[in-house]
């Protein structure tokens, strides 16, 4: 099995992380795993991101990976700190054969059948779709799922803990990405619960 397929099996849901304090990134991750969603994307669109990778590496069965990725300094820096796996919004042909050359797990955002086919160029069949609900919604992905059977898809952008069921009902969806399970502010405590709930999807 592809190793990128394994990461997107391994819950419904991958929380989609914007941390402005590093020093919170512990006990978000703990709150995170213990509630059943190991894994986890850091959006490098903070200036601890980089940081707060290290820091949730630390977790006992974290997989942490970084996610607005769009070059390949980005990419180099998140492979450096410690990075499992790299989600990018988009899909160029420097970042792809970058992430595909460093043999990291790679899911790149696609919205249109042009992206999604220079992506099967590139020897890729995982991506994630994005902006889910702006590029179209459930409707958009299942016409270009059609066609493209033989990819499977994370989509992410303006999914909610009531909608995601229905995105994961899609046979060639494995996951989605959410941000609703970290909001803004929320202590460990309810991070938890709101994680034990995203894994229920799956049941």
């Amino acid at each position: 099995m592809n190793h990128i397929e394994e990461i997107m099996r391994a819950a419904p849901v991958i929380p989609v992380l914007v941390i402005d304090d590093e020093h919170e990134a512990r006990a978000i991750a703990e709150a995170l795993v213990e509630g059943g969603l190991k894994v986890l994307e850091v959006t490098l669109r903070t200036e601890a991101a980089l940081e707060v990778i290290k820091r949730m590496n630390l977790v006992k069965g974290a997989i942490v990976g970084a996610g607005t990725v769009t070059n390949k300094d980005q990419l180099d820096a998140a492979l450096g700190a410690g990075a499992e796996f790299i989600v990018s919004p988009g899909l160029t042909e420097g970042l792809g054969h970058a992430a595909i050359k460093s043999g990291t797990p790679f899911l790149p955002g696609v919205a249109t059948a042009g992206d999604i086919m220079r992506g099967m160029d590139m020897g890729l069949e995982h991506f994630k779709f994005f902006p889910a609900e702006a590029a179209g919604g459930i409707p958009a992905l299942k016409s270009l799922a059609a066609p493209f059977y033989q990819c499977k898809f994370c989509p992410t952008g303006g999914i909610t803990a009531e909608t995601a069921p229905d995105w994961l009902a899609i046979p060639s969806v494995l996951c989605v990405g959410g941000s609703w399970v970290v909001p803004k502010g929320a202590d460990p405590a309810d991070v938890h619960m709101l994680a034990r709930e995203a894994v229920k999807m799956a049941q």
